[in-house]
């Protein structure tokens, strides 16, 4: 799965996991937001949460990541998302976060 995976923070942590995963699969699947065919949706619980993207291709990671500013619309709010890419090994200061 390396290159594949975005990792996403910003929507709302009183979301239920299940409809921020659905919340997140519509706006990743988008092309208008550089998105396409996604494998999975994880929502990882925590403070605050994220949610782990795994893409079908590792090109299309590679366009949400040049997307400056993803924001989810929900109702009449709007989250700026934090988008990064998700190492599949975790770094040394991730480690001693936990």
């Amino acid at each position: 799965m390396a290159g594949r995976t975005v990792r996403v923070q910003g929507f709302p942590a009183e979301l239920p996991p299940d409809r921020a995963a659905d919340k997140l699969t519509i706006h990743f699947l988008r092309t208008r937001n550089g998105g396409g065919d996604i494998a999975e949706v994880r929502v990882l619980p925590g403070s605050p949460p994220c949610a782990l993207i795994t893409f079908e291709a590792a090109e299309v990671a590679r366009r949400i990541l040049k997307v400056k500013n993803h924001v989810l619309a929900i109702g009449r709010t709007r989250y700026p998302l934090e988008v990064t890419l998700h190492a599949a090994e975790l770094s040394p200061d991730e480690v001693l976060k936990g």
